[in-house]
């Protein structure tokens, strides 16, 4: 085994013994990228730089350190190796993950893969003594500097669940990227709002990170019918029908801690809107053939829970298509001749809930990520066609038959007061609704009754990350809170202190108490007890 020079301890690996493949050295290009880090429950931050080195190359190759490397420089990890792994495969523009790779930059590990030069933000990272985590690869001159994303970072989202602050939330995107919404100036407001919507556009972008790719949307619609059950009559100020909620799922929504709306009167329905739909950033769209799916959420401290439920539900679509003859050569030709190029049979549509709806339903100061920082977090995902912000937390016939990718013609007109009891009642043949499964919890309703009533709701199984949530992150961060401490101390971080995560313990339990009871009172009324 021959041991590196340029890093204590770590290792160049004999053939065989490579972390993936190719196991014997590839030619080096200077179209071939590399970027490494930690990627500790991966923001969008971590995107942005993914996505900037992509533009520089053809393929970018992402080396992911060890939990064991990770704490001897610089402290505890929050999500296993495995969990990070699996966020970063996940980002639309990394060509291929490598485990464990040396937290000094090696030049054998980029010389090996095949890569010329190695890309970082411009701020300094330092190992354990302190010295320059790429050192070698900068006297080399393989070195390129990318802008760290402004804003966001591992530390920030970690005080925010540890000081339990709301300051993130954005109360309208639309204000906030028109620069009607935000601190500063007027003029200070308008360039913060320009460049949120470059943000955007840039993360919806195809692999290449060059091209356009995801379509975008806003949807406009009031409060309560963005937050409440509906009803296609008008409002009702009776008790609705027990229904069942998931109570965590892989899309995010987990609505067991509500904290100021425990009256049943908050859960009362609401008439039907159809809202309107404004399209933010154009990409290539619905293909023909493809089959449109929908899957929502609050998709907070996006991670491996969301990641793997949508590639299972790419991967149900997928086996879906191969059913039908999708990947036929003929089919293949058929596409490439008509489009110019082949494409996957699925066109993911995922809907992200505001801010205020989010935090009503789970309370303390979820989301800890605002719709903005969500919103580019599930765009950089490479199983996502489609975004539309603001998307209500309970589905509707009128939002439904107006999805921009779903014509008015293939929903009936009028859904019957039994359609809970009617499934496929004029359900639309082009779309489906994916949903999570594990354990539940009585509610006064089910968020996804209409679209089981319309016989286009499909429910997936638990899966290995299935109760990783933003609720599972900050129970980590609290359980290693001495440990994250001393972390942050090490980077001349302020320690939040003991006072704060025991406020934040308090604000939990006194909000999983005020839903215990706001479900005790609807059960009750609903049986007249």
């Amino acid at each position: 085994m021959q041991r590196r020079q340029s890093a204590k301890g770590e290792w160049i690996p004999p053939p065989g013994q490579w972390p993936v493949d190719p196991q014997n050295d590839v030619p080096v290009s200077q179209d071939r990228i590399w970027i490494d880090g930690c990627f500790d429950f991966s923001h969008h931050g971590h995107a942005g730089a993914m996505l900037q080195a992509r533009q520089l190359g053809t393929e970018l190759l992402v080396g992911v350190h060890s939990d064991e490397a990770i704490m001897e420089n610089k402290g505890p990890t929050v999500m296993t190796l495995k969990e990070r792994i699996a966020a970063v495969e996940a980002c639309r523009w990394a060509t291929l993950a490598i485990p464990s790779a040396p937290y000094v930059t090696s030049l054998p590990w980029i010389t090996h893969y095949g890569c010329h030069y190695v890309v970082h933000g411009d701020d300094i990272t330092s190992d354990a003594a302190g010295e320059d985590c790429y050192r070698f690869v900068k006297q080399a001159g393989r070195f390129k500097v990318v802008k760290r994303t402004p804003g966001i970072s591992t530390t920030d989202l970690v005080g925010r669940m540890l000081l339990c602050t709301k300051t993130h939330f954005i109360q309208s995107l639309q204000s906030m990227l028109a620069g009607d919404e935000g601190p500063g100036s007027e003029d200070e407001r308008k360039s913060t709002g320009e460049a949120m919507r470059q943000r955007i556009k840039d993360y919806a972008t195809d692999e290449s990170g060059l091209r356009p790719g995801s379509d975008v949307w806003y949807w406009h619609a009031s409060r309560p019918v963005k937050e409440r059950r509906t009803t296609q009559t008008s409002t009702s100020n009776s008790s609705d029908s027990t229904g069942r909620r998931s109570s965590t799922d892989g899309s995010g929504k987990r609505p067991s801690h509500s904290h100021h709306h425990s009256h049943s009167s908050s859960h009362h329905a609401v008439k039907e809107e159809k809202g309107t739909f404004t399209q933010l950033v154009t990409g290539k769209g619905a293909r023909k053939g493809q089959a449109v799916v929908y899957v929502d959420g609050g998709f907070d401290l996006f991670s491996s829970g969301h990641i793997e439920f949508l590639r299972l539900v790419t991967q149900a679509e997928e086996e879906a298509g191969r059913a039908r003859g999708w990947y036929t050569d003929e089919a293949k030709a058929a596409r490439v001749a008509e489009a110019g190029e082949d494409y996957g049979p699925v066109f993911i549509v995922a809907g992200i809930h505001d801010d205020e709806v989010i935090n009503h339903w789970k309370g303390i100061n979820y989301p800890i990520m605002n719709i903005f920082e969500r919103g580019l977090c599930v765009l950089q995902c490479k199983y996502i066609h489609a975004l539309i912000f603001g998307a209500p937390f309970s589905l509707s016939r009128a939002f439904l038959s107006s999805l921009p990718y779903t014509t008015p013609r293939t929903i009936s007109p009028s859904l019957p007061e039994d359609a809970a009891s009617t499934p496929g009642a004029g359900g639309p043949p082009n779309l489906t609704v994916y949903h999570g499964h594990t354990t539940f919890m009585p509610l006064t309703y089910d968020p996804y009754a209409v679209a089981k009533a319309l016989g286009v709701y499909r429910e997936l199984p638990n899966h290995e990350y299935n109760n990783v949530n933003a609720g599972e992150i900050v129970e980590r961060i609290l359980r290693g809170r001495e440990m994250y401490e001393a972390r942050q101390r090490m980077k001349g971080e302020k320690n939040v202190g003991e006072e704060a995560v025991r406020l934040r313990e308090e604000m939990e339990r006194e909000a999983a108490e005020r839903e215990r009871e706001r479900v005790r009172r609807d059960v009750e009324g609903q049986w007249g007890l």
